[in-house]
């Protein structure tokens, strides 16, 4: 498999370059957010009031890291399961947003919206918070601070390593790999 550098924000050439299985080391900016701010989130889109967060080529990270120690950046910063946002991401693709970190698997309409809106999901490898954390060169809290770790952050990420998916194309790395699993090719 290919492994491809890619600089945030995401555009649609950049989008398309990339292929269910590429290995990509991402920078730049990207929103850190889990289930809570999600949710809030759908709230607002519900009654037509206006996102405190523009989405626009945006990329979500699917994150609620650990305090900071001492002389550190962040915590603790791996990814939670992507499947928990699945009901919110639609109507957030909709809306601009171009790319997800998480881990596991999507459901079908989320791989639907991800051809629709010509965006991405990529799956960073879950155990290791520590390790990714590393890669995070500054944090901040953008909105939300009262929940915590699940406040929406600005994270700047530098060769931050994920994996391609779900492509714009249609295609699931899990569905694939598992495929050529099977035939013993892997």
């Amino acid at each position: 498999m290919a492994q491809k550098r890619v600089t945030l924000p995401l555009t649609d050439e950049k989008v398309q370059y990339l292929k269910a299985g590429d290995r990509v080391l991402l920078s730049g900016d990207v929103y850190a957010a889990r289930d809570t701010t999600h949710k809030r989130l759908m709230e607002r889109i519900e009654v037509n009031e206006e996102l405190p967060i523009q989405l626009e080529g945006e990329v979500i990270y699917y994150v609620g890291p650990t305090p900071a120690k001492p002389g550190q950046i962040i915590g603790s910063a791996g990814p939670t399961t992507s499947g928990r946002m699945d009901k919110y991401t639609p109507a957030l693709l909709s809306r601009g947003l171009k790319g997800m970190i998480g881990k596991g698997y999507r459901n079908d309409e989320v791989k639907a919206a991800i051809q629709t809106y010509n965006a991405v999901y990529f799956a960073a490898i879950g155990g290791s918070g520590a390790l990714l954390s590393k890669k995070i060169q500054f944090e901040t809290i953008v909105v939300y601070e009262d929940l915590g770790p699940e406040a929406i952050r600005r994270l700047t990420i530098n060769d931050f390593p994920v994996t391609v998916i779900n492509d714009c194309y249609g295609n699931d790395w899990y569905e694939q790999a598992a495929e050529v699993y099977q035939k013993g090719k892997l």
